[in-house]
């Protein structure tokens, strides 16, 4: 019987004693989906720790150890993955971060895996049985979604989480936005999962709140209408994530209200025209914005709008005029960052070919701390200013001016508001001292 642990660390604001409160975290479904596919004959126990929710038990007894790593966690699974190994534990790291920088990854590790690991996952384990782990697996061709297990949710904290029921439909996107690490990683083809497969499964879980934490749910429009109109009939409320151009699609807006859409994600970037063709992303008209909310709104359709603050268009007016369009146009639910050079993207190749980058420590890549030097601010200003617009737009008086006149879903909006008014009212302890302590995990 062989030990699996499945962990999941996370960064300082994001952690289970952090910033980031129960109504924000939803559940993930990396390691879900992984121990859901362990091979049926692979006689096994499987535990999963995700640190959003809950501490990682250092005195944790495994035979394999694996652990999914973004850009801002990176440093802190380089810690756990030293402390297991000494402990004579292997360790399997895989996600974003080890896909992008492999090679760093190595140094921690005794297995990297690039790209997605489903095609490969069998063979990882028979090979640790075996003690015969290879240093390094990478994705195959010819991945498919078809055909996926159920994710083990049961697996998961039965606290912390505002909904356990994420499904996955469609994976990937095709934009060519130079600020993101998925495409750098992972590539711009999209990947769809059987439509009869997702509405099965959505059926199973008996749930009245659905959330698909796909990156693009309209990265291929033909699908998102059949696969929508099929859920229609399931009755359950769903959120999800899109880009600006969904609501200018008459028969993809109405469709995805008549099926149960409740809210959108929605990267709106910036307040600057100028700034999305910085980054690359001209599916977003600025202009277009107020009506942008107006139909998502007469559909029924919460929207979370998130903003992105130091391109090189912006000045330090950039912070008030945010938060006044948030205001104005009644964005739900504002979520503001910092743009982030993640390794390998365009746009840390671009800022480090100018000699841009002046922080290269991982954990200060959390989207809300600034690791370069912006053009028309200081990264002292950039960083001040993003803390000050969180504030203002989550002030109480804001929240009642966007919500007002509180038609759409309150026992949703509400939480999500106050939640990150939490967050907001908390981000500037967050120092760098802060973001990099990773002193609880023992040096070996």
């Amino acid at each position: 019987m062989m030990r699996l642990a499945f962990l999941a660390p996370a960064g300082a604001m994001h952690r289970h004693d952090g910033s980031f409160g129960h109504s924000l975290h939803y559940a993930p479904l990396t390691l879900t989906t992984l121990a859901a596919l362990v091979p049926e004959n692979f006689e096994h126990e499987a535990v999963i720790y995700d640190e959003t929710v809950g501490p990682i038990p250092l005195d944790l007894e495994a035979d394999l150890i694996l652990m999914t790593a973004i850009t801002g966690t990176a440093a802190r699974v380089y810690a756990y993955a030293d402390y297991f190994r000494a402990r004579g534990i292997p360790v399997v790291l895989g996600g974003v971060h080890p896909t992008l920088m492999p090679d760093e990854a190595q140094q921690h590790a005794d297995a990297v895996v690039t790209g997605f690991a489903e095609q490969i996952f069998g063979q990882l384990l028979e090979d640790a049985r075996a003690g015969q782990l290879q240093p390094r697996y990478s994705q195959q061709p010819g991945f498919t979604m078809a055909g996926r297990p159920i994710p083990r949710r049961e697996l998961l904290s039965r606290r912390g989480y505002i909904t356990k029921n994420t499904v996955e439909a469609i994976r990937g996107c095709q934009l060519p936005c130079t600020f993101c690490a998925y495409p750098a990683a992972f590539g711009r083809q999209v990947y769809r999962r059987p439509v009869e497969e997702v509405v099965a499964e959505i059926a199973a879980l008996n749930a009245r709140v659905v959330v698909f934490p796909d990156v693009n749910l309209i990265a291929d429009r033909s699908y998102a209408l059949k696969l929508f109109r099929a859920i229609e009939p399931l009755k359950v409320s769903w959120l999800g994530l899109a880009t600006s151009h969904v609501g200018f699609d008459a028969e993809l807006v109405s469709c995805f209200a008549r099926s149960g859409c409740r809210g959108l994600l929605i990267g709106m970037e910036s307040v600057n025209q100028a700034s999305q063709s910085f980054i690359n992303k001209g599916v977003n008209q600025v202009t277009n914005y107020y009506e942008l909310m107006q139909i998502l709104h007469d559909n029924g359709i919460l929207v979370q709008g998130c903003f992105a603050f130091g391109g090189d268009e912006d000045d330090p007016g950039v912070f008030d005029r945010t938060v006044e369009l948030c205001i104005k146009a009644k964005i739900d639910l504002p979520r503001y960052s910092i743009l982030t050079p993640f390794p390998n993207t365009a746009y840390y190749r671009q800022l480090e070919s100018e000699g841009r980058i002046i922080d290269r420590a991982w954990p200060m890549y959390d989207v809300e701390h600034c690791v370069f030097r912006p053009r028309q601010m200081t990264p002292e200003e950039l960083e001040a200013g993003t803390f000050r617009a969180w504030r203002e737009v989550y002030r109480y008086r804001s929240v009642h001016d966007r919500l007002k006149p509180y038609r759409l879903a309150p026992w949703l909006s509400l939480p999500l508001n106050m939640g990150y008014k939490g967050y907001a009212d908390r981000i500037e302890r967050f120092t760098r001292s802060v973001m990099c302590d990773n002193s609880d995990i023992p040096v070996p």
